[in-house]
C-alpha cells in the first residue's frame, strides 16, 4: 500500500479533513489506516478522490462529531449527509 496523507484545516465550526493518495487503495488497507482525530464538538468536511467504499469507512470513523459533509467543487461547498446536531440539516451546503 502506498501512503495516504490527511492534511487537514482547523475552522470555526468544523474540520476540513483531505486525503491524497500516491497509489491505488485496496479494501484490505482500510484495517491499518488511522485518520486524523478531530474535535468532535464541531463537524467534520470530507475531501479527496477515492472509492466510495473509503468514504464509508471515514463517515463510520467520524460518527460521533456534530456533523459529517462532503466536498463537492462543482457546489463550492460541502453537502452535510449526517448530523447530530439539529440546527444542521441533511442535504444542506456549506460554503467552504
Amino acid at each position: 500500500m502506498g501512503t495516504i496523507k490527511f492534511p487537514s484545516k482547523e475552522e470555526r465550526e468544523f474540520t476540513f479533513v483531505s486525503f491524497e493518495m500516491n497509489d491505488v487503495l485496496i479494501p484490505e488497507n482500510l484495517a491499518t489506516l488511522t485518520p486524523p482525530k478531530v474535535n468532535g464538538a464541531k463537524g467534520v468536511v470530507l475531501s479527496g478522490r477515492g472509492p466510495i467504499w473509503f468514504y464509508c469507512f471515514l463517515t463510520h470513523f467520524y460518527h460521533p462529531t456534530k456533523f459529517i459533509a462532503t466536498y463537492d467543487p462543482r457546489l463550492e461547498g460541502a453537502i452535510i449527509v449526517e448530523r447530530h446536531a439539529p440546527e444542521y440539516n441533511v442535504g444542506s451546503v456549506l460554503k467552504c
